[in-house]
């Protein structure tokens, strides 16, 4: 889901500083929930400020430290398995194997063909 515009968080804002609505009328006049217009008033108070804010970013990949070596083992070996494939990076870098859909992931990621069976 995308973030309310600026605009629209500034006319929400403009709206409430006005006292011409209370704060469900605003929600109803702009479409938005009564708990977005409160939030919004909230941290506009406390920061001045109504601006999105940034995204936090998700999680880090597992395997991002392992793209070469994962490379080099399927093209040594193009017709390993997934659960080959994942111990054999495991076996090679100390860690634990990870989840067949990682690596699934994974290879769809770096563009190269998996073994279905």
């Amino acid at each position: 889901m995308r973030a309310y515009s600026t605009d629209l968080r500034r006319r929400v804002i403009d709206l409430i500083q006005e006292n011409e609505l209370p704060q469900p009328e605003i929600a109803e006049h702009f479409s938005v929930s009564l708990s977005f217009v409160e939030k919004l008033w909230n941290r506009f108070r406390q920061t001045g400020k109504y601006e999105a804010l940034a995204h936090g970013g998700g999680r880090e990949r597992m395997l991002k430290n392992d793209e070469q070596l994962i490379r080099s083992a399927v093209a040594e070996q193009p017709d390993l398995t997934l659960a080959e494939l994942s111990a054999q990076v495991a076996a090679k870098t100390n860690q634990p194997p990870v989840a067949l859909d990682v690596m699934s992931d994974e290879l769809r990621r770096l563009g190269l063909p998996r073994k279905k069976r």
